[in-house]
């Protein structure tokens, strides 16, 4: 089906030796990716300063994982229109990509184990809950394009999804800092950061690895042959 609602030409859906389903122009694609690479930019920014005032690890992580986004969002931008093979070359190295924001939090992680200062929590929620609709805003217009992007375009709308689940779990985090008084909370949300992040790398692996076997098919390789 086409964004607008209408079918496109079957012999238009396979041209280039690639069956595409949905079949959504690469220009409504790229137009989209775009934008979520936009505001996940410009939502890094914010979130990382205040991240960095209040001292707290966790929505660091988060803001990390706005950078990353972004990035994957501009190769997802780039590698449109390429073939399967390429794509599933790419969406792996998303899945490299994804891991990224792990390294930043384990550091930060060891920083605080140190020194498990409570953050500030006001500012913790409401930058939270900005993130959470930002991040909800990106997932739902990645929705609508997931399945046209491949292995690439589920890497973007499972970041964006597991960083709404992310954001959430901050606020409900700063809630128990409030009643508890250290920063310990925040220490054991960061490192369910980098295993929601390590789970979603792992997604994106398997997806690309999919799409690497398609390509073979088409080819007319076999698909079980090194």
């Amino acid at each position: 089906m086409r964004h607008d609602g209408g079918v496109r030409d079957e012999s238009e859906a396979t041209r280039g030796g690639e069956r595409r389903s949905p079949s959504i122009p690469v220009t409504t694609l790229r137009r989209t990716v775009l934008l979520v690479a936009a505001i996940n930019a410009a939502y890094f920014l914010l979130e990382g300063a205040i991240a960095l005032a209040i001292r707290s690890v966790s929505l660091l992580a988060d803001s990390v994982d706005f950078l990353e986004d972004t990035a994957v969002n501009l190769l997802i931008a780039l590698a449109l229109g390429w073939s399967l093979a390429a794509r599933a070359r790419v969406g792996r190295l998303l899945a490299l990509v994804i891991l990224v924001p792990a390294i930043a939090v384990v550091v930060q992680l060891a920083l605080k184990i140190g020194e498990p200062e409570a953050p500030a929590v006001l500012p913790l929620v409401l930058t939270a809950l900005g993130a959470a609709a930002v991040n909800l805003v990106a997932a739902l217009l990645l929705a609508r394009i997931r399945a046209g992007a491949g292995a690439m375009g589920s890497a973007a709308w499972l970041a964006a999804r597991n960083d709404v689940i992310v954001n959430l779990a901050i606020v409900v985090m700063a809630l128990v800092t409030l009643a508890v008084g250290t920063g310990w909370p925040d220490i054991v949300l960061g490192a369910l950061i980098i295993a929601l992040n390590g789970r979603a790398a792992l997604e994106v692996w398997r997806l690309a690895g999919e799409e690497s076997l398609a390509a073979r098919a088409l080819a007319g390789e076999d698909p079980d042959d090194d």
